[in-house]
């Protein structure tokens, strides 16, 4: 990191990175052009998951490529009379691999559980019907950083 007056500690990171609305993907395709794409996201036994359409660039992208790379942005403020931001936000380095299974069921469960709380039950049986038009991903969070600006 450039600005090491910016860093934000591994504890603030990780709740970012848990608290977050959403996240950008980003993964590398056979011909080399990068491609991100947001996706909403759960911090799920020590790694970050992700659903997924069962086809698509991303996917393709992925067995190319299984590293990638997961940028969540949390309040920003723009301070017009200083050209600057107040910011947050933190990136995470690492390799995808797919939940399958239980796994699937359960981080399925914690993306209910973090943006439908109050529908827990009806969450359930709505993963039952749709789990197998959805595919789960996991990113391993080999390397983390996180900077902010206040």
């Amino acid at each position: 990191m450039r600005r090491q007056d910016r860093g934000i500690s591994l504890e603030a990171s990780m709740a970012l990175l848990e608290d977050g609305e959403y996240g950008i993907i980003s993964s590398v395709g056979e011909d080399g052009q990068p491609y991100g794409v947001p996706v909403s996201h759960i911090l799920h036994e020590g790694c970050v998951d992700f659903h997924s359409a069962t086809e698509g660039h991303k996917l393709v992208n992925f067995e190319n490529c299984n590293q990638v790379s997961f940028c969540v942005v949390g309040k920003t403020k723009i301070l017009p009379d200083k050209f600057s931001t107040e910011y947050e936000s933190v990136i995470v380095s690492g390799r995808i691999t797919e939940r399958l299974g239980p796994e699937k069921f359960r981080s399925l469960q914690a993306l209910v559980a973090k943006y439908s709380p109050e529908h827990l039950e009806i969450g359930d049986t709505y993963i039952e019907a749709n789990q197998d038009h959805t595919r789960v991903f996991s990113i391993s969070i080999d390397h983390i950083t996180g900077k902010a600006r206040k």
